[in-house]
C-alpha cells in the first residue's frame, strides 16, 4: 500500500511526450490563467456557448463557440469551418492576443516553432457532458498540429490510434494542462469521458476547452 500511495502522490511530470510528436505539457496555461479567462468571457459576449446539432440531428452534449477568422459549425448540411457565427450573422469574435500567444507559446514548446491559429473552438463542459471519439479532419492543412487547453474541472481525456477500434490511452487532464499533438499523430482518434461533478476555484461546476487550430 505504501508503494501506490507514493505513486498516487508522486507530482506529475511537466512534460511527458505521449505518442510521436505528442506532448502533454502539464500547467503550462496555469500562469495567467486569469488573464485568459477574461479573454473568454469577452468572447462569450459577442458570441454565446449553444449546442449544435450533429448531422444525425442529435444536439451535443458540449456548448460551442468560436473565435478567430473561422468557426468550427455543424448541423444539418454536416461539419466544416465557417468566417460567419450562423446565430448572428456576424463574424465571429477576433481571437484575443492572449489566447493565440499562448497557443503558439504551447506549440513552440511540443516542437512545432511558427503555429498560427486561425481558429479557436471554445468547449463548455458541465457535469454529464462528454465527446466522443472522432478525428480533427475538418482543416484543410494537417500540416499544423492541434492545441488543447484544459480549464477547470479535470476531465479524463483519450487519446487513441489511427482507426476508431483502437484502444485509447486515459490521460486526467487538470486546470492549465495543455496537450499538443501534431505531424505522425495528428489524425488520432481522440474523446473526453463523461464529465464528473465537482467545484472548481475559478470555474465552479464546469470545464472549459480551448482548441486552437490552423483552419484556413
Amino acid at each position: 500500500m505504501t508503494d501506490l500511495f507514493d505513486t498516487l502522490t508522486e507530482p506529475l511530470p511537466q512534460r511527458e511526450e505521449i505518442a510521436a510528436s505528442a506532448v502533454l505539457l502539464r500547467g503550462f496555461a496555469r500562469p495567467g490563467d486569469r488573464d485568459v479567462l477574461d479573454a473568454i468571457d469577452s468572447v462569450i459576449k459577442r458570441a454565446p456557448f449553444r449546442h449544435m446539432q450533429t448531422p444525425g440531428g442529435h444536439a451535443m452534449s458540449v456548448a460551442m463557440t468560436s473565435c478567430g477568422r473561422a468557426g468550427w459549425v455543424t448541423d444539418r448540411r454536416g461539419y466544416r469551418y465557417a468566417a460567419d457565427d450562423p446565430d448572428s450573422g456576424r463574424p465571429w469574435p477576433q481571437m484575443p492576443d492572449v489566447l493565440s500567444s499562448l497557443a503558439q507559446r504551447a506549440a513552440a514548446e511540443a516542437g512545432f516553432a511558427d503555429f498560427d491559429p486561425d481558429a479557436c473552438l471554445i468547449n463548455r463542459y458541465v457535469p454529464g457532458a462528454k465527446m466522443a471519439l472522432h478525428q480533427d479532419k475538418d482543416e484543410r492543412d494537417f500540416s499544423a498540429p492541434i492545441v488543447s487547453v484544459s480549464l477547470g474541472l479535470p476531465a479524463i481525456f483519450q487519446f487513441g490510434g489511427m482507426a476508431r477500434s483502437d484502444k485509447p490511452r486515459r490521460y486526467e487532464l487538470r486546470h492549465g494542462d495543455v496537450l499538443v499533438w501534431g505531424g505522425p499523430s495528428r489524425l488520432v482518434y481522440h474523446g473526453v469521458l463523461t464529465l464528473k461533478d465537482g467545484e472548481h476555484p475559478l470555474l465552479g461546476r464546469q470545464r472549459i476547452n480551448l482548441t486552437f487550430r490552423k483552419a484556413l
